[in-house]
């Protein structure tokens, strides 16, 4: 982990706060209302990094701006499930945090966002924050 002065929030201990009071149905209506644009097919790399590949489908929310100045980034999976998460980022390349939505995620693609994002964690990484609890999402899956 990185020792600049992004390190020294705990996003770890953000998750349940976040978790409780974050207004998930009106991020869900507002990403029903104005759409996700798909930037980055899954299995496509990222421009800057070749070697680095999408494993879903990552975009952004229509409308809407992020804390980086760029709309809000979302991955979108294959599910039906709607808003099931986010992941809050720390970004130690380009000294930002974001939260990153995760969109009609299943449960394997949920962990493969959070693998994605945390792969090499002293370049980026993200902390988990799911809208409800991980065996409710494998119970709406299954």
């Amino acid at each position: 982990m990185s020792s600049s002065p992004l390190s020294s929030l705990n996003l770890q201990a953000l998750r349940p706060l976040v978790q409780a009071h974050l207004q998930w149905s009106a991020w869900e209506r507002c990403i029903q209302q104005h759409g996700i644009t798909i930037e980055r097919p899954r299995t496509t790399a990222h421009p800057t990094y070749p070697s680095v590949v999408y494993p879903l489908d990552y975009g952004f929310v229509n409308d809407t701006l992020g804390t980086d100045g760029d709309p809000l980034d979302v991955f979108v999976g294959d599910g039906t499930t709607g808003l099931v998460g986010m992941i809050l980022t720390t970004d130690y390349r380009q000294h930002d945090r974001e939260a990153k939505l995760l969109y009609d995620c299943t449960p394997p693609e949920v962990y493969a966002a959070h693998g994605f994002i945390n792969y090499d964690r002293t370049l980026l990484e993200g902390v988990l924050v799911l809208r409800q609890a991980m065996p409710t999402l494998w119970g709406d899956h299954e």
